[in-house]
């Protein structure tokens, strides 16, 4: 094991993807992660697959324990002040202005440990014209320009997985680890705050780039076109994807591989900036050709000219995939009551290692009783607490 943050606290005021992300990738290290959740139904991602488990939720939330409190309850922010007093870091991604009506606003806070990093995480930014809106990945997706480069505008349909939530858990566990360095030296805590608009506007720096220093309007084939990336279907049906990248020596060995040096001399393709203006008319042509054989015969030529390729996985192809199996990229966690839950290991090695906890995700509080008599509670003030509905 390399938990290279054993001994660090955090208490997770989290729910569905951001905040909760942040917290996993932070137990990954080895952080004690705390996740706070309402007594009645807990992160609204436990039911999206029906129950309070589901795949969603333990997607993001591996080695955390869970304990339930109302927050609303004064009873209940007791609590939560007294294990903050005890804790290193508090992440939220409530709206702006949520934590100050439950009474948890930087006083309180400060009060309770004035050494705290305090990671908000919000939709646009705790001030502003939409720092009052909900937000979710596809506004994200939207109102970032992600979208316009993945959308057709005269068929636009919804498709693929979180980017902007994903981006934004990452953020802040990277603001996080910076705090947690700094108060190593001087002992003082920070508030983090990112927001999900300005994450995914930083997870795709180079569309802003080509438009502000050269004037170039990013679609959907702006990237693909100007990094020769392409997606063929091949005689058997099956997907192949081909990166060239800017290297002509790819270009080359792709030529080699085809049977088709005639391309390199065609007036279409000659230069790489006429196959990135006719990139479309060269992406058919490839088409027809690669349409001709096998995927496994084209892997193979690939693979003999040092053609950058893969295969186009779907998820079960992706789990036993070689190289995969070979990385041990998946891992099997067992939870009492259920069951065995296939988790992906953190890809961060250190020290040639990578195993953080063995926590899989927590039931809704799981951990509510062993949490409290850690911070002093006796068997009975926990029943109190919860007959009256505080846990």
């Amino acid at each position: 094991m390399t938990s290279v943050l054993r001994g660090v606290r955090v208490v997770e005021l989290g729910t569905m993807i951001t905040a909760p992300l942040a917290g996993m990738m932070l137990a990954d290290l080895g952080a004690e992660v705390i996740k706070v959740e309402h007594p009645e139904g807990g992160d609204p991602f436990r039911s999206f697959r029906g129950g309070l488990y589901s795949p969603h939720f333990a997607a993001y939330n591996r080695g955390k324990r869970s304990i339930k409190l109302d927050l609303r309850n004064e009873a209940g922010r007791d609590i939560l002040l007294k294990l903050l007093g005890h804790a290193d870091v508090l992440i939220e991604n409530y709206r702006a202005g949520v934590m100050e009506r439950l009474g948890l606003g930087a006083d309180a806070l400060t009060s309770a440990n004035a050494k705290l990093i305090h990671c908000s995480i919000t939709g646009f930014g705790a001030t502003g014209p939409y720092s009052a809106r909900p937000a979710y990945d596809s506004v994200g997706l939207a109102l970032s320009g992600i979208a316009s480069l993945f959308l057709d505008p005269n068929e636009p349909e919804a498709s693929g997985p979180t980017i902007p939530d994903n981006a934004t858990g990452m953020y802040a566990c990277y603001g996080i680890l910076g705090a947690l360095f700094e108060r190593e030296r001087t002992g003082k805590g920070r508030r983090i705050e990112v927001n999900m608009l300005e994450a995914a506007i930083s997870f795709i720096p180079d569309p802003f780039a080509n438009h502000t220093q050269m004037g170039i309007w990013n679609d959907p084939l702006t990237r693909v076109a100007s990094s020769h990336s392409f997606a063929f279907r091949c005689a058997d049906g099956k997907l192949l994807a081909v990166h060239l990248s800017s290297q002509t020596k790819f270009w080359e060995g792709l030529l080699a591989a085809l049977a088709r040096p005639e391309l390199a001399s065609d007036a279409r393709f000659k230069t790489r900036e006429l196959r990135i203006r006719n990139f479309s008319e060269l992406t058919r042509v490839l088409g027809e050709v690669v349409g001709g054989k096998s995927r496994a015969d084209w892997m193979a030529l690939l693979e003999q000219n040092d053609v950058p390729f893969a295969p186009v996985h779907n998820i079960p192809d992706v789990i036993a995939d070689p190289q995969v199996h070979h990385l041990q990229t998946f891992r099997t966690l067992k939870h009492p009551t259920e069951g065995e839950i296939t988790a992906i290991r953190r890809p961060v090695r250190i020290d040639g290692g990578r195993d953080g906890s063995d926590l899989p995700a927590p039931t809704l509080g799981e951990h509510t009783a062993s949490v409290l008599k850690e911070l002093g509670y006796e068997n009975a003030a926990i029943d109190t607490l919860r007959a009256t509905k505080v846990i």
